[in-house]
């Protein structure tokens, strides 16, 4: 199986970091302004990208505060179904830092590569967002390629 894993640092509590990668109105500041659903363990939420069908559905598989957020991808592009996508954060004394995992691939795919890109503007656009930068949720992002 493949993955892709990114370290982010970023300038903020713990809390605050969880609380963007856990709640509906921390997902909408960073990757989708469209995310609809329950964000509680067990829940499920939709994450739409342009379409009124979602790009993505998640379960919320993992839920620890501060410390971890772990969803199971059950509907999505065939690529990402069964994948699982996990933000698990560590305080230290300068930064919060975020390790990020969506593993759970078959290969490592073209398209899987593209994700990847996205994945790191979406973070970095998140870790922006809390050090005085701006985070460009879709549909604001930056097109890395004619995949968007």
């Amino acid at each position: 199986m493949a993955e892709i894993r990114h370290r982010v640092g970023v300038a903020a509590p713990a809390q605050q970091v969880f609380d963007a990668v856990a709640t509906l109105h921390g997902l909408r500041s960073w990757w989708t302004t469209d995310v609809r659903g329950d964000p509680s363990l067990g829940g499920r939420l939709d994450f739409h990208f342009g379409d009124a069908k979602p790009g993505a559905v998640m379960e919320v598989a993992d839920l620890a505060s501060p410390a971890r957020v772990e969803w199971r991808c059950v509907a999505s592009h065939a690529e990402w179904v069964d994948t699982r996508v996990t933000f698990e954060l560590e305080e230290g004394r300068d930064e919060t830092v975020l390790l990020f995992t969506h593993g759970g691939w078959q290969a490592p795919t073209p398209f899987m590569a593209h994700c990847s890109t996205k994945w790191a503007q979406f973070l970095l656009g998140l870790k922006a967002s809390f050090e005085g930068g701006k985070a460009t949720p879709f549909p604001d992002d930056p097109k890395a390629s004619s995949w968007s």
